[in-house]
C-alpha cells in the first residue's frame, strides 16, 4: 500500500492507495485535527492504528521548504519534521515534498471542471507552466517541462523582496517596514496579508465604522471577513483592501509567469482563489498580471486557470509515490 498525505496546520488528510491505482481513487481516506496531535509523529501513528494497514511507501506535502529531507515552517504546529523519524513510525520510505511542489504534480490529475478559467490564452506544447497559490502564506512552484511532463519545481520564490508598483503600494511598504525587517510578498499576497493591507488603509485615514471594526474584532478569520464584506458590497474599506490585494496578487503572478517562462500557462491554486472567483474576474486581476512593459504581449497570451479542488496537493502527493513505485 502506498500512503499519500497532505499536512497542513489545521488539518491532515491522509489516505491508502493500490500500487498501481488512480490517485483520485484512494482505499481509504481520513482528515485529522492536526493541533490535536504533539507531533507528525503521534498523528501518523493513530491513523495507522485506525486504518490498520501497512504502508510500503509513503509520501507528505508539508507547509514549508524542504531540505535535506526534513522541513522548519511556522505553518505547522511542530516546529520541525523529519523524514527519518517518520520512516521509522510508517515502517517504509517517507519521502516529503513542499505542499506547492505536491500541488504541481496534483494539476495533470484535475477534470476540466475543476480549472476556472480566468484567461483562455494560448498553451504552448512543450511550455513551461508556473503555480501560485496565497493562503495562509504564499507558495510558488515552477513547473518545466522535462520533454515528458510538466515536473514541478519547489521554490519560496513568496518569501522574494515585495516590489511597489505605485506610490499607494509604496506607502504599503513604508508602513509594513515598521513592524517588519524584511517585506515579501508573502506579508501581502496571503491572508495575514489582506489583513495587513485593510489596517494600513484604515491606519491612513479610511473611515471604520464601530459595526466593522466589531465585526472583524469577533471574525474567527479576519481575512475571510474582508473578502466577505467586500464580495457582499457591505464595506467600501474592506472593498478597497481586496482590490489592492488582487492587484498585487495579479503582480506577482506575472513576475512567477516571467521567471519560469510559463507559456503552457499559470495556474492559482491556494485556499483563497476559489472563494473570490468574482474578484478575481473583474479584471483587476488580469491588468496587474499582463502589466510588464515590453513583455506585455508574452504575458497577455498566457493561459491562466483557477484550481478549484481542495485534494490536488494529496493526489499530487499519491501521483509522485505512484510514479515513483515504476507505475
Amino acid at each position: 500500500m502506498i500512503l499519500a498525505g497532505d499536512i497542513g496546520g489545521t488539518k491532515s488528510l491522509l489516505a491508502f492507495y493500490e500500487p498501481k491505482g488512480d490517485p483520485r481513487q484512494p482505499v481509504e481516506e481520513r482528515s485529522l485535527a492536526s493541533r490535536g496531535y504533539p507531533s507528525l509523529a503521534d498523528l501518523l501513528r493513530d491513523f495507522l492504528a485506525q486504518t490498520k494497514k501497512k504502508p510500503t511507501r509513503a509520501c507528505l506535502a508539508v507547509p514549508g521548504p524542504v531540505v535535506e529531507h526534513r522541513s522548519r515552517t511556522p505553518n505547522l504546529p511542530w516546529p520541525l519534521v523529519e523524514a527519518e523519524e517518520l520512516s521509522s513510525v510508517v515502517g517504509a520510505e517517507v519521502t516529503l515534498l513542499n505542499d506547492l511542489e505536491a500541488t504541481g504534480y496534483g494539476i495533470p490529475t484535475l477534470r476540466d471542471d475543476e480549472l476556472h478559467c480566468l484567461a483562455e490564452g494560448k498553451a504552448q506544447p512543450g511550455g513551461n507552466a508556473a503555480l501560485i497559490a496565497p493562503g495562509t502564506g504564499l507558495g510558488e512552484c515552477i513547473l518545466f517541462w522535462d520533454g515528458t511532463m510538466h515536473r514541478p519545481s519547489a521554490s519560496e520564490g513568496g518569501h522574494a523582496t515585495f516590489a511597489p508598483r505605485n506610490e499607494l503600494e509604496i506607502a504599503l511598504l513604508r508602513y509594513l517596514l515598521r513592524q517588519h525587517d524584511h517585506v515579501s510578498f508573502d506579508r501581502i499576497v496571503s491572508g495575514k496579508g489582506l489583513v495587513s493591507i485593510y489596517e494600513f488603509l484604515r491606519d491612513s485615514g479610511s473611515a471604520e465604522p464601530d459595526w466593522l471594526r466589531k465585526e472583524l474584532a469577533t471574525a474567527a478569520d479576519p481575512a475571510a471577513a474582508i473578502s466577505r464584506l467586500a464580495l457582499d458590497a457591505r464595506s467600501e474599506l474592506c472593498a478597497r483592501a481586496l482590490d489592492l490585494w488582487v492587484s498585487a496578487f495579479g503582480a506577482e503572478a506575472g513576475n512567477l509567469a516571467l521567471k519560469a517562462l510559463a507559456t503552457f500557462g499559470v495556474y492559482l491554486g491556494g485556499g483563497i482563489a476559489p472563494k473570490i472567483l468574482p474578484k478575481l474576474s473583474d479584471g483587476t486581476f488580469l491588468a496587474a498580471f499582463r502589466a510588464k512593459g515590453r513583455l506585455t504581449p508574452l504575458v497577455s497570451a498566457m493561459a491562466v486557470r483557477v484550481v478549484l479542488n481542495d485534494k490536488t496537493a494529496l493526489y499530487g502527493t499519491a501521483r509522485f509515490a505512484l510514479l515513483h513505485t515504476g507505475r
